[in-house]
């Protein structure tokens, strides 16, 4: 037999493909000696009605082709080799039963929803225009104080009318008044950690555990025994969030699987699908195995399942786990077939591994590299360290917390890790990683570790209340007026926590800690509205300026000259603005991040509008100022010159 290396399937049906009339089944095991197809009446806990043998075809594929209607039949594969079967679901199942055990045929166009192929969201024209918001749909809405009805649902992602305790606005009504372009879904797909048959209200997991790559979690249904309802559900969530003007990023994690022999990749075709050395699996996750994207049929496995959300969800771009897992040939390709589909596609991901990865160092998707992948952008953990502190190191303080000989990686971050004459190495970086702004994501809280206000807890806990919030203002300041595309994580801008009450500490790793630590608390934005119109000015300010979003290096070089400040951590800069085609002549921003105020003179003798200033930011000017300014401690001040 051909190495499976060469044994290639270029056709675009496997798994169940479903007519009417019947239903064409085709599975790629090059190696087995015999495949079988089990017929299930439900996804559990029913016997076997039917078990036929599948017929060896083309390329390392075995087929079965199955007359009548199969709409909603559910099915698995036995695998035999040298005497040892093993059963398990299909590798391209698109529906699946509870937990996703069994696989099941599914009529796609019957489980849109009403008016789903009139469908339309238009990414904004550069990535530097968006402001992505991360979200877990189990966090969304699982407090009481979310006021929706469907908690911690997709639907209840989109529930309209919602309200917190005290009367503001909640769920997706929320979202479109702060002003975010997207939602980014924290994993979506079906996940292993969170058991659908039983009750979930004392489990949790973020869902970084993939079981099945093409499949709605059915946890996050109304009914995860109904194979249909987790697919309409989620096509109803990504549709609403549309009419609404939001786009969705999916958050996709091709880097591992669940578990390793236990996979349905592993026991479809053993040892091809993970990475492996003489002593099994190797880890570049972290998690216990890593997927061999170097591949032939696992690039293809991943292309394909990238396609089929684009395509059946209408999903607006993806966030790529542990990209650096992943070989550069395979983003490159991915993007490729994806742009055929979404010409505005949206592509960003971690720039890094887990663990020591089996991947050639130079063939990975790292952040370094990211200039041998056009298109594709990655997290600036330069940004987020510059700015708050190390991820690593909860008591480590940053630039806002008052770190001196932060200058040159606040000025690297400013320039969206691009060249420019007054730039170079990154506080992780050896020179620019990107070729232009577009490539750097911008942020400094996430799901993973603490975020923003608990970071500001544990590095400053001699701070006052008020210096804390100052510090905070100022890292939101930074990321929404430096070059690239802003992140930011739900709740950031009403300053969430994730704080044990049992164990009266704030919780690093939230994975899988309680809902009650996890959930977000809506009432916090009556607590904290002061924050939260802060944010709001700085996301409207962001919009109203196209300097603020330039999207070619050669336009950060032309058009943003840092000013000497002649004041130790001060960093300012000023943009010509109408050079972009923004509405104002000039902007200028200064960074004070000492507890003390300084005095900044201004370029020329013009008069400047004062936008952002202390715990003020919006559109409107402030006040008029000429000459000289004095910069408040802890904070940011942005002023432009009218044409």
């Amino acid at each position: 037999m051909r190495d499976r290396q060469e044994l290639v399937y270029k056709g675009q049906d496997l798994g169940a493909v479903y007519h009417r009339e019947e239903t064409v089944f085709r599975v790629w095991a090059p190696t087995a000696d015999q495949v079988e197809l089990c017929i299930y009446p439900t996804g559990a806990d029913s016997d076997m009605t039917e078990c036929v043998a599948m017929k060896k075809d083309v390329d390392g594929t075995w087929l079965y082709v199955k007359k009548g209607d199969c709409k909603n039949l559910y099915y698995t594969y036995r695998f035999t080799r040298e005497g040892k079967t093993e059963e398990t679901m299909d590798v391209y199942a698109y529906a699946a039963g509870v937990n996703g055990r069994r696989s099941m045929v599914v009529d796609l166009e019957s489980t849109n929803p009403e008016g789903f192929e009139k469908d339309t969201y238009h990414n904004p024209a550069h990535t530097t225009d968006m402001v992505v918001y991360e979200i877990s749909v189990r966090d969304f809405t699982a407090d009481s104080s979310s006021g929706a009805k469907a908690k911690g649902v997709f639907l209840g992602m989109v529930e309209a009318g919602t309200t917190n305790e005290t009367g503001e606005k909640t769920g997706i009504d929320y979202l479109k008044e702060l002003g975010i372009t997207h939602v980014q879904l924290m994993p979506s797909y079906d996940f292993g950690s969170i058991d659908e048959s039983v009750s979930i209200e004392n489990q949790y997991n973020w869902g970084y555990d993939p079981i099945n790559y093409n499949l709605p979690e059915g946890s996050y249904s109304t009914n995860a025994f109904e194979g249909n309802v987790r697919i309409r559900e989620m096509k109803q969530m990504v549709q609403r969030f549309h009419e609404e003007g939001i786009g969705v990023i999916m958050d996709v994690v091709y880097n591992h699987t669940y578990s390793g022999e236990d996979s349905c990749l592993h026991k479809t075709e053993p040892y091809y699908y993970h990475r492996t050395d003489e002593n099994g699996f190797t880890d570049g996750s972290a998690c216990g195995n890593e997927i061999a994207s170097e591949r032939p049929m696992v690039r293809k496995m991943i292309i394909d399942s990238l396609c089929h959300w684009a395509k059946e969800y209408h999903i607006d771009g993806f966030r790529f786990d542990l990209m650096a897992v992943l070989d550069q040939e395979t983003m490159r390709q991915a993007r490729e077939a994806l742009l055929k589909i979404r010409p505005d596609i949206v592509l960003y991901g971690e720039g890094w591994n887990g663990g020591s990865s089996a991947l050639p160092f130079e063939e990975r998707s790292l952040k370094a590299f990211m200039k041998n992948v056009p298109g594709v952008g990655a997290f600036s953990d330069d940004c987020r360290d510059t700015i708050r502190g190390d991820v690593f190191v909860g008591e480590a303080a940053g630039y806002i917390s008052g770190m001196p000989g932060m200058e040159d990686y606040v000025r690297f971050v400013i320039t969206g890790a691009t060249d420019h004459e007054l730039v170079g190495d990154g506080l992780y970086s050896e020179g620019t990683w990107a070729n232009s702004p577009e490539q750097s994501v911008n942020y400094v809280s996430c799901h993973d570790n603490y975020g923003l206000w608990d970071k500001l807890a544990v590095s400053c806990p001699d701070a006052t209340l008020a210096e804390r919030k100052a510090m905070n203002r100022l890292a939101a300041a930074m990321v929404y007026t430096i070059q690239g595309m802003p992140f930011m994580q739900a709740g950031e801008e009403m300053l969430r926590s994730k704080w044990d009450e049992k164990t009266q500490t704030f919780v690093e790793n939230s994975y899988n800690a309680p809902i009650e630590v996890n959930s977000m608390k809506w009432n916090l934005l009556h607590e904290n509205s002061d924050m939260v119109h802060f944010y709001k000015g700085l996301l409207a300010f962001r919009r109203d300026h196209a300097g603020l979003r330039m999207y070619t290096a050669e336009q950060v070089q032309k058009n943003l000259r840092f000013l000497e400040t002649h004041q130790p951590n001060v960093v300012s800069f000023v943009i010509d603005a109408a050079a972009v085609g923004d509405t104002a002549q000039q902007i200028m921003v200064v960074y004070n991040p000492s507890k003390e105020p300084v005095q900044m003179p201004l370029p020329d003798d013009a008069q400047w509008q004062v936008c952002i200033e202390g715990d003020r930011a919006g559109t409107d000017s402030l006040r008029e100022v000429s000459g000289q300014i004095e910069v408040g401690g802890i904070s940011a001040m942005v002023l432009i010159q009218q044409k």
